[in-house]
């Protein structure tokens, strides 16, 4: 498996940088390289959000900014608009199309059309919209293993949050694709 480069970008309190640290600590406990590097504007919420993530299964990763992405999640129209072109050609763009009505302008890449609000809101909770998003990213990629991404959730929901465990699981699992 060559190095992947991803790329999440939002708003803040979309759990873009949740979905990027869930990636990267997944390829951590799978035994592969991995650098997360966020970047965020000054406000608590609304305000720009997104992250690199770069996972090697053999090489250390040098260095975590990316010009070029493998695979793009973009959870809000102002991402699309800004991110769409860091896609390389053959890669995969994941919108998610609750929020995004605007389709993307590009037609070298794979689009994946991901309602994640709206499946969220299905499942009763919307602030699940970016593991819906985090499950369709790596149930159609295989970046990392789904068994990692447990691991990780198990860790993530506990303590307090251990009564989220299993609605994330589901929420993981939602996304079908077209």
């Amino acid at each position: 498996m060559p190095t992947n480069k991803l790329f999440f970008a939002g708003s803040g309190g979309q759990g873009v940088l949740t979905m990027g640290q869930m990636v990267t600590y997944a390829a951590m406990y799978a035994d592969m390289n991995a650098t997360w590097l966020p970047s965020y504007g000054p406000e608590m919420r609304g305000g720009t959000a997104n992250c690199t993530v770069v996972i090697s299964p053999e090489k250390p990763v040098s260095c975590p900014l990316i010009y070029e992405a493998d695979n793009l999640v973009v959870m809000n129209l102002p991402s699309l608009i800004k991110f769409e072109g860091m896609v390389k050609p053959g890669g995969n763009l994941f919108v998610n199309t609750s929020l995004i009505e605007q389709k993307p302008t590009r037609t070298d890449i794979n689009v994946y059309n991901v309602p994640a609000n709206d499946l969220a809101m299905q499942l009763g909770n919307a602030r699940t919209a970016n593991v819906v998003m985090l499950g369709a990213l790596v149930r159609t990629t295989n970046v990392v293993p789904v068994e990692m991404i447990y691991k990780i959730m198990e860790k993530t929901f506990s303590g307090r949050k251990a009564a989220l465990l299993d609605l994330n699981k589901q929420a993981f699992h939602t996304w079908k694709p077209e």
